[in-house]
């Protein structure tokens, strides 16, 4: 039992404070350009706990969530345990998008607890085919439930623009990844943005003949590559190997720019030939 977070290194100029108040509730500030985001990270008690834990969970929940500023967006992600329903008593706050067509005792604390923080549950708007909804399978492979949630502030729920299950990501546990697409913007300073993307490169030298000739054929044998992925292969993953090869063996001749056009040459092209 736990939670924390990874940060990729693009958004990491953004990071502002992170705070780990119990093994059970922990919480990350982001920098916006506006105000600051604030994703809390939550591993509630399990259905079969004692009135008493579930009780002492939402009690620190609360208590953390009453000591941000109201004009911050405010995310909340994690495993609940919670298996929320389309009881119609509980709209708007939760959607017509359920896995599951009962709240249990557990689903309805989060719904409580949603409704009287102006929360709405974001994981459960999105029409997606069940098996894209399943967050966590039983050991034995026979049970199916929706028990890790998203919930974000009413005011901020447009900011999410999906969310859904991703059954072949290896996450080395019996819950599922769940992602959020999230439209927001971070206050990421220029300067990482530039050590990101790294140094440009000369696009005039593919003028020279041989310059040409060898980044051809190095991106013809790096792109080679992709006719033997399989459909349930990361190709994401792919993509970062190959971009990484082609800058380091073509250094001399390609720009950024040309980086660019190749990614979305891949994105359009190769990933459509994959699927």
């Amino acid at each position: 039992m736990g939670t924390g977070f990874f940060v990729h290194h693009r958004i990491v100029s953004a990071l502002n404070r992170v705070e780990f108040v119990s093994d059970r509730v922990s919480y990350i500030v982001l920098r916006g350009p506006w105000c600051n985001i604030i994703v809390l990270n939550v591993h509630a008690p399990s259905e079969e706990k004692s009135d008493d834990s579930k009780g002492s969970f939402y009690e620190e929940l609360e208590q953390v969530f009453d000591r941000v500023p109201k004009y911050h967006m405010k995310i909340l992600v994690g495993d609940f345990n919670a298996k929320v329903g389309r009881e119609n008593i509980f709209k708007p706050t939760i959607g017509n998008e359920s896995l599951h067509q009962g709240s249990n005792d557990n689903g309805v604390r989060i719904v409580n607890f949603a409704t009287s923080r102006n929360l709405v549950v974001k994981s459960k708007m999105f029409p997606h085919g069940n098996i894209h909804k399943y967050t966590w399978t039983s050991p034995d492979g026979k049970t199916d439930n929706q028990i890790d949630h998203i919930l974000i502030d009413r005011g901020w729920h447009s900011s999410v623009i999906d969310v859904r299950s991703f059954r072949g990501a290896e996450c080395d546990s019996d819950h599922y990844l769940v992602v959020a697409t999230v439209r927001e913007r971070l206050a990421i300073s220029k300067q990482a943005a530039q050590s990101f993307y790294g140094e440009r490169y000369k696009l005039r030298k593919l003028n020279e003949l041989k310059v040409r000739k060898q980044y051809q054929t190095e991106t013809t044998n790096r792109f080679a590559a992709l006719k033997n992925l399989s459909y349930g292969e990361d190709i994401h993953r792919a993509w970062e190997n190959i971009n990484e090869n082609i800058k380091t063996s073509t250094k001399q001749s390609l720009d950024l720019h040309e980086l660019k056009q190749h990614k979305r040459w891949f994105d359009e092209e190769c990933l459509g030939f994959c699927r």
